[in-house]
C-alpha cells in the first residue's frame, strides 16, 4: 500500500477560543468601518495605523493589561493574531506611537465608526418600541490614573486615598441586552449631573432615537444626576424618568408626608411608602416613593424615587400581571423593585470592565476601550 507524503502541520495557541471568535470577527467584517472612517495621521511602514489599533483591540481581548504586552502576548502566538485576519503583528512601541498620534478629530471618527458597527450588529438598535420598552441606564464610574493622562483631574474615586487625579467614564447602557450604547470620558471631577444631558443625547444619535421612540424609553439614574433640572430635561424630550432625588435634606422632608410605611419583604430592614406632598417642581406628572433604611447607628436612612410611569406602565417594564394594579403595596414594591435592577446592569458593566480587563491601570488602553464596547455587549455576534 502507497503511503501519502502529504505532511501535516499542527499550530497551537492556548487562546483557542479566542481565536474561534476572531474568525467570527472577520466573517463579519467588524473592524471595516474603523478601517474606512478613522484617519490617523502617522506613517506607513509595514502596517496601517487602522491595523496597529485592531492589534491593540486583539491584545486587549487577550488580556494584557499594558501595550508592552502585546510583544508576549500577541506577537508571540501568530495563531491567535492569524485568526483575526493579521499575518503579522505590529511591535508594541509602534502601536503606542500610533495611540500618541492620535488627535480630537480621530476621537470623532471613532465614535462615528463604532456607531455604525453598533447599528449593523446590536439588538439594542433593533428593539422594538411598539412591543417593549427599552430601559437606559446612565452613570459615571471612576478611573484613577496618572497626572500626565487626559482629563487627569483630581475628583472623589471610590475606594482610593484623598485627593488622587483620575477621570470619569459616562455611559449609556441598554439593560435588556447588556449592551453598552455610549461611553464617554469626563474629567475627574466631573459628576453625573453634568454629564447626563451630552450622554443621553449620544445616545439618541447612536439609537437613532425619534420622538416617538423616546416616549417608549425608560431612563434610569441614581442620586448623582437626580435633579429637578436633570430630570425636567428628560421629561421635556419625551422620556419616562425613573432615579433618585439628589438633595438628601429634601427626602427627609417629603418622607414625613408618608402616611404608611411598609417594609420591603426582600430587604426587611428597608421600607417605603408613597411621598404625599404635590410633585410642583416637574413639568410632566411624577410620583414619588420615599424609601428608608435602618443604619447601624440606629438612624434611618431616606431617600426618595422619581418615576413618572403609570402604573399599568411600571407593570409592563417589570413583566409583572396587571392584576396587580389594585394593590398599592405590590405597586410600591414593584417600582423599587424596578429601580434596584440597576445594580444588575449598568454598575456591573462597569465592575465587568474594571475587574475582568484591568481598564482602569494602564492609561492607553481606553483608545482600543472604544471598539472593545461593541464586543462587551453583543455577545450574540460571537455565537
Amino acid at each position: 500500500m502507497n503511503k501519502s507524503n502529504t505532511k501535516r502541520t499542527s499550530h497551537y495557541t492556548p487562546a483557542a477560543s479566542l481565536a474561534a471568535l476572531g474568525l467570527k470577527l472577520q466573517h463579519v467584517h467588524l473592524f471595516d468601518p474603523i478601517h474606512q472612517q478613522v484617519h490617523i495621521a502617522h506613517k506607513t511602514v509595514k502596517y496601517t495605523p487602522t491595523n496597529k489599533l485592531y492589534d491593540g483591540f486583539i491584545a486587549l481581548l487577550a488580556g494584557a493589561q499594558g501595550m508592552v504586552e502585546i510583544n508576549t502576548r500577541l506577537r508571540a502566538d501568530p495563531i491567535l493574531h492569524l485568526a483575526f485576519g493579521r499575518a503579522q503583528c505590529a511591535e508594541q512601541s509602534v502601536v503606542q506611537q500610533t495611540l500618541d498620534s492620535c488627535t480630537a478629530e480621530n476621537v470623532t471618527q471613532m465614535e462615528r465608526a463604532v456607531d455604525c458597527i453598533y447599528r449593523q450588529h446590536s439588538q439594542g438598535y433593533q428593539h422594538d418600541y411598539r412591543a417593549t420598552w427599552q430601559v437606559l441606564d446612565v452613570d459615571m464610574s471612576g478611573w484613577p490614573c496618572g497626572k500626565k493622562a487626559a482629563f487627569a483631574t483630581k475628583g472623589y474615586f471610590a475606594n482610593t486615598e484623598r485627593n488622587r487625579r483620575g477621570r470619569q467614564l459616562g455611559r449609556v447602557l441598554a439593560s435588556r441586552y447588556h449592551e453598552v450604547i455610549v461611553d464617554r470620558l469626563f474629567a475627574g471631577n466631573r459628576q453625573l449631573g453634568g454629564a447626563l444631558q451630552s450622554l443621553v443625547e449620544a445616545a439618541e444619535g447612536t439609537l437613532e432615537l425619534s420622538e416617538e421612540k423616546r416616549r417608549r424609553c425608560l431612563v434610569r439614574i441614581d442620586a448623582g444626576g437626580g435633579s429637578v433640572d436633570n430630570f425636567n430635561w428628560l421629561l421635556m424630550r419625551g422620556y419616562q424618568v425613573l432615579g433618585k432625588a439628589c438633595s438628601g435634606q429634601q427626602a427627609r422632608l417629603l418622607a414625613k408626608t408618608v402616611q404608611e410605611w411598609i417594609t420591603d419583604p426582600h430587604l426587611p430592614e428597608r421600607q417605603l411608602g408613597w411621598v404625599t406632598e404635590p410633585p410642583t417642581a416637574f413639568v410632566r406628572p411624577v410620583r414619588r416613593l420615599a424609601v428608608r433604611c435602618l443604619k447601624a447607628n440606629g438612624t434611618w436612612g431616606v431617600g426618595v424615587l422619581i418615576c413618572s410611569l403609570s402604573t399599568q406602565e411600571i407593570l409592563q417594564v417589570a413583566g409583572r400581571p396587571l392584576q396587580e394594579a389594585t394593590d398599592d403595596h405590590a405597586m410600591l414594591v414593584t417600582t423599587l423593585a424596578l429601580y434596584d435592577q440597576r445594580g444588575g446592569g449598568v454598575e456591573t458593566s462597569f465592575k465587568g470592565g474594571k475587574g475582568g480587563l484591568g481598564l482602569t491601570k494602564p492609561n492607553k488602553w481606553l483608545c482600543c476601550w472604544v471598539p472593545w464596547r461593541i464586543m462587551s455587549s453583543s455577545g450574540h455576534m460571537a455565537g
